[in-house]
């Protein structure tokens, strides 16, 4: 076991997922609301794991070398995370979601919720680049200790995930008032509408 190649991973991971950004905003929006945690968390949580992997194997060389297909996903995901914005935007707006409409029969499907954690993650070039292309570069410096550094970075985005989504809880009483709630929609609309931004910023200066 290279305990420091894991170790090392493990501060990399949490580095790069901890900082705000649509998976984290959207799993805490989940935990909060207590609604399909312990699913969304896996599919985030494994997700990065299929990425870091990918990278670790090599593929983010690959990745570099194919920029049209960069640009596709820059545009697809800009255009996912706007309309997500704007959702949340008319969430902060209305100022109807509170803690207690988790109970309501509006309550998100399952459906839903793994389709939006699938597409936060898959559709959001950031995400490569942050798995994929650095922590693979950074693991293939690490020699026959690679894989052991893309462990360390695959149990750093299990456990920030794991502890954002069940650790939410402990601030429900917060958000039991639909002005917290507004809040935390109008945050997560100007993180989403940023992060679309920087992605079509990208396309111009790329």
């Amino acid at each position: 076991m290279d305990l420091s190649s894991l170790l090392a991973g493990l501060g990399l991971g949490l580095s790069l997922i901890v900082a705000i950004g649509a998976q984290n905003a959207f799993v805490l929006r989940q935990g909060l609301r207590g609604e399909h945690v312990l699913v969304v968390v896996a599919v985030c949580a494994l997700s990065d794991a299929v990425l870091i992997t990918a990278g670790v194997a090599g593929v983010g060389t690959l990745v570099q070398q194919a920029p049209a297909a960069l640009v596709v996903v820059r545009v697809g995901g800009a255009a996912f995370l706007l309309g997500y914005a704007v959702r949340a935007a008319r969430r902060a707006l209305r100022g109807d979601d509170a803690l207690t409409a988790s109970t309501a029969p509006g309550r998100g499907t399952l459906a839903g919720a793994v389709t939006t954690a699938v597409a936060l993650t898959w559709l959001n070039p950031h995400v490569y680049l942050d798995t994929v292309v650095l922590l693979g570069s950074v693991a293939g410096t690490r020699g026959d200790g690679r894989w052991w550094f893309g462990g360390g970075a695959v149990l750093a985005s299990l456990l920030w995930f794991a502890a954002l989504g069940f650790g939410a809880r402990l601030v429900r009483p917060l958000f039991a008032r639909p002005g917290a709630w507004r809040v935390l929609d109008a945050a997560i609309a100007v993180v989403m509408a940023a992060l679309a931004g920087s992605l079509l910023l990208g396309l111009r200066s790329g």
